[in-house]
């Protein structure tokens, strides 16, 4: 076979545009003089929107590139512009957009901006190549272009022991999962031959009995370097503190964006190149949600409101939480089929919107209450109405209750993948979850409309922050109205 391959360039347009622009602003960053680094800022956005623009072109789905001749009726390519692709584009790039508008005001007085925007810029662009990775080499080269920017991120905000300690936890949990991971990949290559996806599903079920142990082993190992990267339980440990650490929007970042590439890949690995091991992932995949599903929730009820960055603490955990509520589909599809993942990508949009709505009020409120304790937020709706208002229709989303309907719909959903499949212990266990969250986002929102202590102090509000949470709130409305939009990725196979 030969090993020339084709190039479609506006397939891999999103992507490489985003990595384009990240290495531009490095360069502008010699040049532009310190009172106009804005203007980076404003060029990343303007970056992230084209790349988004660039999506429509491709959105009939039926494209690829980086493929192996000749050309047959199935073949292996390494990059695939699929339905399932461009969704987790849009979330991603969507998500980085709104973290940049986030991230405007910080960059003027306490980040270095250039650097700030190419890290930024260059882990968005890892996170949109992910799911058009058709092959292993592929997949764990986008998983580390998005993430080693994102360590640095997290501790960039220099002379701050707090964000170098989470920094290097990141760092650390992440580098042992990228381990695992490769250490996985090289065991299947070795039992199979191959690296594309679609070649692996075919071979692993023919593979000789001398080499199974080192085929199982390799799927083993790869899970495992993904579920660290979804911060699965037990492999969860470094979230809470890093978020805390972080600059606020780039825990905003992680929250999303973060997790969609670690469930992409996790998507990618099992219902498209381990199929022949359902029998082996399935059952792991649904322990896993529900131990990360119950851990999450326990730990976020135990916050304690008057403890600095308790509100983000909780964000934190109820993040952990809500892994496990988009992992039963993936597990679900083990048992029935892969039609079952499109419930994770219609919660996944749900979760983006409405996560990346709250670090927006969050990061408002911590413009006048810099420790964001939760006790900070009683009384927001004095200080602040719309900003109160859009909050507790977010956590209430997260909750699954009106008026968040797409946050009920996408519940449902799940739920509904995990009884179609057989595990209705796990459906089971997914309502008590659900009602033990109920209890923390309620409390604080009840909190938001309880009289202020003091005088209500109205909290500043910068012109992109305020934005951000505009473009949320407006996003989760329309959601709400018009749940199909998401939901329609349920009912649908994406591959």
């Amino acid at each position: 076979m030969s090993l020339v391959q084709s190039v479609d360039w506006l397939t891999i347009a999103p992507p490489t545009l985003t990595a384009v622009v990240a290495v531009g602003i490095l360069v502008a960053d010699l040049f532009v003089p310190a009172e106009r680094r804005q203007l980076l800022g404003w060029t990343a956005i303007g970056g992230l929107a084209a790349a988004l623009a660039l999506l429509v072109p491709l959105r009939a789905g039926d494209r690829s590139t980086f493929c192996l001749t000749p050309d047959t009726a199935v073949r292996a390519c390494s990059y695939t512009a699929d339905h399932f692709t461009l969704v987790i584009q849009f979330l991603v790039l969507g998500g980085a957009l709104v973290t940049a508008l986030l991230s405007l005001a910080d960059t003027r007085t306490k980040l270095p901006a250039g650097e700030y925007w190419f890290l930024l810029l260059s882990s968005a662009a890892g996170a949109a190549l992910l799911p058009a990775s058709r092959d292993l080499a592929t997949l764990v080269v986008a998983l580390e272009v998005a993430s080693l920017p994102a360590f640095a991120l997290v501790g960039l905000k220099r002379g701050d022991r707090m964000s170098s300690e989470s920094a290097l936890k990141f760092f650390l949990s992440s580098v042992t999962a990228t381990a695992v991971t490769l250490l996985g990949v090289s065991f299947v290559y070795a039992a199979t031959g191959t690296l594309h996806l679609t070649e692996v599903a075919q071979r692993l079920g023919e593979v000789p009995g001398q080499l199974q142990v080192l085929a199982q082993a390799g799927v083993v190992l790869t899970l495992v370097g993904f579920a660290f990267k979804t911060a699965a339980v037990p492999f969860h440990f470094w979230v809470p503190d890093t978020y805390v650490g972080a600059p606020l929007p780039v825990a905003a970042y992680l929250s999303v964006v973060g997790k969609a590439v670690g469930f992409t890949g996790l998507i990618l690995v099992t219902v498209v190149a381990f199929p022949t091991y359902a029998d082996v992932w399935g059952p792991a995949l649904a322990v896993l949600a529900a131990l990360t599903m119950t851990v999450g929730n326990v730990a976020a009820l135990r916050q304690v409101s008057t403890r600095a960055w308790s509100a983000v603490r909780l964000l934190a955990w109820s993040s952990v939480a809500q892994a496990g509520y988009l992992l039963v589909p993936i597990a679900a599809a083990a048992y029935s089929s892969d039609d079952q993942i499109g419930a994770t990508v219609a919660y996944a949009l749900m979760y983006a919107v409405v996560n990346l709505g709250a670090f927006a009020v969050v990061v408002l409120v911590a413009c006048s209450h810099p420790e964001n304790r939760i006790a900070d937020y009683r009384g927001l709706y004095a200080e602040s109405p719309a900003a109160a208002l859009a909050l507790g229709f977010f956590l209430l989303n997260l909750a699954g209750l009106p008026p968040g309907i797409i946050g009920l719909f996408a519940k449902v959903t799940v739920f509904s993948a995990a009884v179609d499949a057989g595990l209705g212990w796990l459906a089971v266990l997914m309502g008590v979850n659900v009602v033990i969250a109920l209890y923390y986002y309620l409390r604080w929102t009840a909190l938001l409309f309880r009289a202020p202590e003091g005088a209500p102090a109205r909290p500043a509000a910068p012109v992109p922050v305020t934005l951000a949470v505009g473009l949320t709130a407006v996003a989760g409305v329309v959601l709400s109205g018009y749940p199909q939009f998401a939901l329609r990725f349920a009912a649908n196979s994406l591959f």
